[in-house]
């Protein structure tokens, strides 16, 4: 065997080789390459979006949250508003109430005074009955004198 035939030989099936490859081994493989290389860069693609999106969410929730607290401040001032209200209003009620009071109070005081002046004024008049029938050893008539003792009251 001649070594430059066997070399010859197995450039030839070298070559061969190469071009079957070359023919169907080496297009399936440059497109499951390109097939990959092009889901890969969706996938990234998709990825970027997706943070761009979560970026977005996350600027509208905080946005959101931002109404919310301010929505619930709003809410919370108008509740102490009416709180307020509600206190000064009862405060005022209840001074109402008490001058009420203070004046049935003193209706009442006045009219047991008025009460107690004319009782009073009716045992005085009836003492001073009483004494003048003593000191006179008679009887007086009241119908008579009630004027007198009516003027005498008027006077105190």
């Amino acid at each position: 065997m001649n070594i430059n035939f066997t070399l010859v030989g197995q450039a030839i099936a070298f070559a061969i080789f190469v071009i079957f490859c070359m023919k169907f081994v080496w297009p399936p493989l440059i497109g499951a390459i390109n097939e990959r290389q092009r889901k890969i860069a969706e996938g990234l693609n998709a990825a970027e979006k997706a943070k761009a999106d979560l970026a977005t969410a996350e600027q509208d929730v905080q946005q959101e949250l931002d109404l919310a607290k301010t929505k619930a401040a709003a809410l919370i001032e108008q509740a102490n508003k009416s709180a307020n209200q509600l206190v000064e209003d009862a405060k005022v009620q209840a001074q109402v109430e008490s001058e009420r009071i203070r004046q049935q109070a003193q209706a009442s005081i006045d009219q047991e005074i008025n009460q107690a002046r004319e009782s009073l004024r009716a045992q005085v008049a009836e003492l001073a009955v009483l004494g003048a029938e003593k000191i006179l050893q008679d009887k007086v008539d009241v119908q008579k004198h009630a004027s007198m003792l009516d003027q005498l009251a008027a006077k105190l």
